[in-house]
């Protein structure tokens, strides 16, 4: 967050006109940000929903980078040898020629030849069928037309099928590590795919259970995971898949991710009978979202808010539960304005296409003190920060930003508020959120914050709205004085 506003202050910037033009619009709508809120985001959905819908680009996969593969020992070597008939490259071609679109692996789960791979591998035939078409190559050159069955966009994994099982089938499966087997935290895996396309190969690492402080479940794979290795398996010493190929981190070395295996079971059982999808999938896409949200929204409102320490204010920090906050502040030797910040994100995202990840909530604040400025100068400083904020880029995902503002009162605590919303154009009732809250109580003390939830509901937004805004207050009783 930039600096902030107080009495005199504007609405926060988008790439198009909201904020007070906005609220001049539909003067109705600002009589009370909590008592109307409601009826002010009914009135925005309405108006987001008369604005256009336009066909998205699809953007490629892009893997992420990673280190050197580790050296293999004599078992990972076995393994592979006796896992490479299930193994697979998928490709995305573009239909009016050969040329690869993107590229990833897979590996058969079942007897009759279906595969698994991520959904972020096919997502561009997912989304446009009728410009894309998928295809496999195994590990001895044998190549074959591939159908899109089922996918899980919460997960990123999608359930494939060979236009023609006679290549595929009679080769077998990769077994699933039993539910009631947990593997132990330590223990050897191997991760098998193919690496930037240059050949089928094993990584060896170790299995780190569950990545912590995280929404969605994933694993924690101690192993390096290449741009072509997505959608590979990860196997157990006994050749059981524990997980699936998905992610690295690029900041760090050995630092990977999984999705683990209850997953591929579940969307095993869910898609293995379904007709292949050959239209575009954002209605589907729409229902898994729509899903996720609730699910999300249900668990962060039952929890209470953190203290944020400071002496005059109650000011809301989440649990981090499923998030991560980190502070930082001024050096107290610091003239002029004084302010300390956190911030708290999620780490899981979830992948629409390459333009697009949404389901994920953020929460961050900035506590300023100028005492050292005086009121004038602070109230500059002040104002400047909240109207130096903005709504979002630009995206041919989302309609422009719509707005609301108004003055309300939090536990007596009198702040300024804008409620903002944007649509997507393809996941029809899924809204972008923003909500900036800035104090306004005393002339060289205060408080901004800002809350910005991914893909909710109307009916998730105002909740999360209410949530946040409430979380505002005084520390003390007796500090409701100027």
């Amino acid at each position: 967050m930039s600096r902030a506003a107080v009495p005199g202050w504007r609405a926060a910037r988008a790439g198009s006109g909201l904020g007070t033009g906005f609220a001049r619009r539909f003067p109705g709508l600002i009589a009370g940000l909590i008592a109307g809120l409601v009826a002010g985001l009914a009135g925005l959905l309405a108006s987001l929903a008369a604005g256009p819908v336009l066909a998205q680009p699809v953007a490629p996969a892009v893997p992420a980078a990673s280190a050197a593969q580790p050296a293999i020992t004599g078992a990972g070597q076995r393994l592979y040898e006796r896992t490479r008939p299930l193994l697979l490259q998928v490709r995305t071609l573009l239909k009016t020629q050969d040329s690869q679109a993107s590229v990833g692996s897979g590996f058969i789960v079942d007897a009759s030849g279906l595969l698994v791979t991520n959904y972020h591998v096919v997502s561009q035939v997912a989304l446009q069928p009728g410009r894309y078409r998928l295809v496999y190559a195994t590990v001895d050159g044998r190549q074959g037309t591939l159908q899109l069955l089922a996918f899980d966009v919460v997960h990123d994994l999608a359930l494939l099928r060979p236009v023609d099982p006679a290549p595929l089938a009679g080769l077998g499966a990769v077994a699933l590590r039993p539910q009631d087997d947990p593997l132990a935290r330590g223990a050897r895996i191997y991760s098998l795919g193919n690496p930037l396309d240059v050949g089928f190969a094993v990584a060896e690492g170790s299995y780190n259970g569950l990545v912590e402080r995280s929404f969605l479940p994933t694993l924690f794979f101690g192993g390096s995971l290449s741009p072509g290795m997505s959608g590979g398996p990860a196997l157990d010493e006994q050749g059981r898949l524990v997980g699936v190929n998905v992610a690295a981190r690029r900041d760090g070395e050995q630092v990977s991710f999984l999705v683990p295996a209850d997953a591929v079971r579940a969307l095993l059982a869910r898609g293995r009978g379904s007709a292949p999808i050959t239209a575009p999938a954002w209605a589907e896409i729409t229902r898994q979202l729509t899903a996720h949200q609730a699910a999300l929204t249900a668990q962060f409102v039952a929890q209470p808010w953190r203290s944020a320490g400071h002496p005059r204010y109650r000011i809301p920090v989440p649990q981090e539960t499923f998030m991560r906050c980190w502070g930082r502040g001024t050096p107290q030797a610091t003239r002029g304005l004084q302010f300390e910040r956190s911030d708290c994100v999620m780490d899981s995202r979830i992948y629409v296409n390459g333009a697009l990840l949404t389901g994920y909530l953020t929460v961050r604040h900035e506590a300023y003190d100028g005492s050292r400025l005086g009121a004038l100068r602070f109230d500059q400083r002040y104002s400047a920060s909240f109207r130096n904020e903005f709504i979002g880029r630009d995206s041919p995902q989302l309609t422009a930003g719509q707005c609301v503002e108004s003055q309300v009162a939090s536990a007596g605590l009198p702040l300024k508020a804008v409620i903002c919303l944007r649509a997507y154009k393809k996941l029809p009732g899924l809204h972008d959120l923003v909500v900036l809250v800035a104090t306004l109580d005393a002339s060289t003390t205060g408080v901004q914050g800002r809350f910005e939830a991914h893909g909710v509901t109307l009916g998730s937004a105002e909740q999360l709205a209410r949530h946040y805004i409430d979380g505002f207050g005084w520390t003390r009783p007796q500090d409701a004085s100027r």
